[in-house]
């Protein structure tokens, strides 16, 4: 009986496409810029121009605060973004295959139920119950940004892995905030944006139109009926990356939905969410804080962030390997799976979003869990920082080949 030839599967393993190679620079660039952002946000709020400061992102235009204005419409983008990528992985990445996308949909369900259980636990009854979703998420900037400071210990497929199950997360996080952190739905307008939805869907599937701006103005539309029907509008975002056409055949294809990816990735990861960390992370460290830190909401944060993403990524890969659901990828070890697990716990950019939603017009609430997701985040970078650099041996990778495959 011949040997199957895994020629193909190991070189894909070991060699990072384009187009992933771009997304990983930008974001592990991303990270630092918003760690400088948050760094400046704190100094700023926590100086004696502090008010003025917090002022600033609290003034009125067009009827809403220039901090929703940057939360609803320029996050958005961001979701647009993840919508789009997300897109590219279920056609042509690791979740094209369902085999090799299953190992980290197990990871993104355990990383997400585990961290909601802990916070459920200390918070069940309560007020800060609301917060359940906060330490679900992963920070795909900063999880990548960690990776990429250690440089030849981390393979390929570990960043692969770290981005699947991260993608996979924000989509679930996405989920939530349609599912429970939605006002009162007023349905005339939410109809008109899934109609709206539904005519780009029909011009793109029947009609094959492949000029951008239809959907662009389309999406415009979408965003705002979404806004007044009073589900978030970033779900619009989402939305409109689905019925932007794109083409499974190539990576490097001139599709729509891969130009808008391109197009998308600096503003995003430069502009929008530096602006959305220092908007955001306006938090006011007061003689209280170790109270603060103490109290059920945050350490049901902090534990969700710092073990119930360690425990959850962890014990539901482990059970799926051992059951033989899904195999461990080529070139990883369970140290590798540990280290990224502990990186899961970093959880910025979604956590602070759900935060806004969760505890809206409680500015204490929202302050003190802020500085949990802050402190949780770090204990998580550092956590997984260190036991990937005493654990994990440097890896001798093959340099991916410049010749065209």
């Amino acid at each position: 009986m011949n040997k199957p030839d895994r020629t193909n599967e190991t070189r894909g393993l070991n060699k990072l496409s384009r187009t992933f190679e771009v997304f990983f620079n930008s974001e592990k660039s991303s990270g630092v810029l918003l760690i400088v952002c948050t760094l400046i946000s704190l100094l700023l709020t926590n100086a004696w121009l502090g008010q003025t400061y917090i002022a600033f992102w609290q003034q009125n235009i067009g009827g809403l605060s220039l901090e929703l204005w940057i939360n609803d419409a320029l996050m958005a983008i961001f979701f647009l973004l993840i919508g789009l990528e997300l897109e590219r992985e279920l056609y042509n990445g690791e979740l094209s295959n369902f085999k090799n996308a299953l190992l980290p949909i197990v990871a993104a369900v355990g990383g997400t139920l585990a961290p909601a259980a802990i916070h459920f636990a200390l918070n069940r009854g309560l007020p800060s119950q609301a917060g359940i979703g906060i330490p679900m998420a992963t920070d795909i900037a900063f999880a990548l940004g960690a990776l990429a400071l250690l440089g030849s210990r981390i393979p390929s497929a570990l960043k692969v892995f770290v981005v699947a199950f991260a993608v996979i997360d924000d989509l679930c996080a996405i989920i939530i905030i349609a599912l429970f952190y939605t006002a009162q739905v007023k349905f005339i307008y939410l109809t008109a944006a899934i109609g709206i939805w539904a005519l780009l869907l029909f011009i793109n599937r029947r009609l094959r139109v492949m000029h951008l701006l239809p959907y662009l103005i389309g999406g415009v539309g979408m965003w705002t009926c979404m806004l007044l029907s009073g589900v978030h509008a970033t779900i619009a975002g989402v939305m409109l990356a689905f019925a932007i056409p794109f083409s499974a055949k190539d990576e490097d294809s001139d599709s729509p939905s891969h130009r808008l990816e391109h197009a998308l990735h600096k503003p995003v990861a430069f502009l929008i969410l530096p602006i959305f960390a220092l908007a955001n992370t306006a938090i006011l460290i007061g003689g209280d804080w170790m109270d603060q830190l103490g109290s059920h909401n945050s350490l049901g944060i902090i534990g969700g962030l710092v073990l119930g993403k360690t425990l959850g990524i962890f014990c539901f890969c482990a059970l799926a390997v051992a059951s033989r659901i899904c195999n461990l990828p080529a070139g990883l070890q369970w140290s590798h799976i540990i280290g990224a697990a502990m990186l899961g716990g970093i959880g910025f950019t979604m956590s602070i979003f759900i935060t806004n939603l969760a505890f809206a017009g409680q500015a204490d609430l929202i302050n003190a869990s802020k500085m949990a997701i802050m402190a949780g985040s770090l204990a998580a970078g550092i956590l997984g920082l260190a036991w990937l650099r005493i654990f994990c041996q440097p890896n001798n990778e093959t340099a991916p080949s410049t010749e065209a495959t």
